[in-house]
Parts: structure tokens; sequence; C-alpha cells
């Protein structure tokens, strides 16, 4: 009988991108190498990344650091919004930022987000299937590793609004079968040097 074991899902963001997003600048290309390099030592069994250059690039520089670990692009590792909340939902502190933040989001935006992130759900998170644990890495955008983290946290939907990642930064989510989720690391940038951390977080963030 088929058992059930521990999946761990490294999400990154991509690197640093140019202002046209076409693809890395050179501090985003250096970012993903040395990305690559802090994975060396997992025993990745795939490398999903979203398809837009920036993702795909990040994703093709850390794959030439691994051996024998299959590239595969997903559209369920796209840049969306993957929810947005009723204004009711939100802390009436903060509801008019996060409903300003959104308020450009078209109904067909919405409506696909919303359908990407339940996908994302499905197929990056919970235990496996089988006697091996698997370990898996999803170069993405900030807005779909901040969904995963939320879940795995069991906070509420909107929670994604407000978890921010930095370009290359690793988060790592543990889905044993027999118990809940643990987010193990989030937003770890010590594979880069000081120089290279910190890119996409506005200059009042960094610490």
């Amino acid at each position: 009988m088929t058992g059930r074991a521990t999946r761990y899902l490294y999400l990154a963001r991509h690197g640093e991108a140019l202002v046209d997003e076409s693809g890395l600048t050179e501090v985003g290309r250096r970012q993903a190498g040395l990305l690559g390099r802090r994975l060396r030592g997992v025993p990745l069994t795939a490398v999903h990344h979203g398809p837009l250059p920036r993702a795909a690039q990040t994703a093709r520089l850390v794959h030439e650091q691994l051996e024998n670990v299959p590239l595969l692009p997903s559209d369920v590792a796209d840049d969306y919004v993957p929810y947005i909340p009723p204004a009711d939902e939100l802390p009436s502190d903060h509801a008019d930022f996060y409903l300003r933040f959104l308020a450009d989001t078209t109904d067909e935006e919405r409506e696909r987000g919303a359908v990407l992130a339940d996908q994302a759900l499905d197929l990056f998170t919970g235990p496996v299937d089988g006697d091996e644990d698997r370990h898996e890495l999803v170069v993405t955008h900030n807005f779909l590793v901040a969904w995963l983290v939320r879940d795995a946290l069991h906070a509420p939907k909107w929670r994604w609004l407000g978890l921010n990642h930095a370009n290359a930064a690793l988060t790592v989510i543990r889905y044993p079968p027999d118990r809940a989720p643990a987010v193990l690391v989030t937003n770890d940038m010590r594979h880069l040097p000081a120089a290279l951390r910190w890119t996409g977080f506005p200059p009042e963030s960094h610490v």
C-alpha cells in the first residue's frame, strides 16, 4: 500500500529584473546563479518556473548549477493577483490602503488569478503520495510566494497582502503527512552578499 511522504517546497522570487521586465539585470543574473549554488546540495526533483522572462531566466540560471533536475515551465507559477478581498474582510485601519493597491486589477485578472491561485494550492502544497520525501523548487513572483506562505500558516485569504520577498530570496515550507505545514525559512538571503540583498524592497524596508 502506498504511503504518504513529506513535501519540501522551495520558493524563490525571480532575480532583479530590467525596467521593461524583458529579463534580468546583471545583479539579477548574479543573484540567480548564487541561488542555484545554494541549492546544489538539495535533492530537488523539479524546478518549476513561471512563463515570464524574468522568472524563466532566473530558473535557467539556477538550473545550470544543478544536475539531472527537470526544468518545468508552468502557468500556475505566473505573476497574478491570487485573491482580492471585500472591504469588510480587511482590517479597518488598512482597508483603504489595500483597496487602492488592488484598484487597477481588471475583472479578467481577478478571475484568472483566482483560478491559478487554487491550482497552485493543488499542485504545489500538501504531502505527497509514496514513501519518499519530495523536494521541489518554484521560481515565481512575489504575490504567489506570499499566497503560499499565507496558506501554510492558515492565515486569512487577504493576508497575502503585505508579505514581501526580495529578489532571489529563498522560502521553504514543509508539508508533513501527520501534522500542519511549517514555514522553515522565509525571505532568506544568506546566499547573497550584502550588495545583492534586498532588491525588490523599498529602501525603508531594508534591515
